[in-house]
């Protein structure tokens, strides 16, 4: 990987741990200048655990020679959002990445082990798994719009996941969050067309093996860190012109170059081309330049 984010900023949610700070360490790596990290404890955690992991991971951040900014805040929290983007701009002078990581799986949603039956199904906690995946994006692009369109360039990656498993039975309360959310990627997408910033989805490919879903590191499923080169190509001046577009992280080929292997990892929007004329052509890879 030889892409370069020297003098860029970004803003990951949800990067105490996981993908989150997988994508961190990437772009650290490729010499991002400064970076503001968010975290929020579950049900299940406190405060002081969620405190100690983003320690954690602003010590191992620091090491790729990234400036960290940490902060906790819940995106399903608008106030939380427009705050997280204060403390990020009080920090450093612009803000040209916005990675939209942080997520609730079903199992916040769950009563024990009622998974396939909605009538087992938590209201309440369907209600904040919507509020974080979905409108928790919607919050913090929102805050930072005002601050990305100043810049001649801007990135906003949504993280997603496996298209067949959006509506997967076992996991009702979580799939269709994301499946909302491809579809607001395309309309942001082609909304901000012609600002010079893209939004575009990224998978990581399959279940990661990371404490997310169940709430404990299962030792099974995708390695975080196959995030990071999709990552790094999607935040950099190499993506530039790929608009409202959907990338699966587990496809890159490292014996690619760049390009080739972002190409591998694009798959078509997961929503049909629509009839009206749209600016997104790479979206539906009509455009495979």
């Amino acid at each position: 990987m030889t892409l370069s984010l020297h003098n860029r900023y970004a803003l990951i949610t949800g990067a105490g741990r996981g993908l989150g700070l997988e994508m961190a360490i990437a772009m650290g790596e490729a010499g991002l200048t400064g970076i503001t990290i968010t975290a929020a404890p579950g049900s299940d955690e406190t405060s002081t655990q969620i405190d100690k992991e983003l320690q954690a991971a602003i010590s191992v951040i620091e090491k790729t020679g990234t400036t960290v900014n940490a902060i906790f805040s819940d995106v399903g929290r608008s106030d939380d959002c427009r705050n997280a983007v204060d403390s990020h701009m009080k920090s450093f002078p612009s803000l040209d990445i916005l990675i939209n990581n942080a997520g609730k799986a079903g199992r916040y949603a769950h009563h024990g082990e009622a998974d396939n039956d909605i009538s087992g199904h938590d209201p309440a906690g369907m209600a904040e798994i919507i509020e974080t995946n979905l409108c928790g994006p919607y919050f913090m692009l929102h805050h930072a719009l005002p601050h990305m369109r100043k810049l001649t360039r801007a990135r906003v990656i949504n993280i997603s996941k496996r298209t067949e498993s959006m509506h997967r039975k076992a996991w009702t309360p979580y799939g269709p969050t994301k499946a909302a959310l491809e579809a607001a990627t395309i309309a942001w997408a082609e909304s901000l067309s012609e600002t010079g910033m893209t939004v575009n989805t990224l998978s990581p490919g399959g279940a990661v093996n990371t404490k997310f879903g169940t709430g404990k590191i299962s030792g099974h499923g995708i390695d975080p860190s196959t995030i990071r080169p999709m990552t790094v190509w999607l935040a950099s001046d190499a993506s530039d012109g790929f608009n409202g577009c959907r990338f699966v992280a587990d496809r890159w080929d490292s014996t690619l170059c760049d390009k080739e292997a972002a190409l591998s990892c694009q798959e078509p929007q997961i929503f049909p081309r629509p009839q009206r004329d749209t600016s997104l052509k790479r979206a539906w890879m009509e455009d495979k330049s």
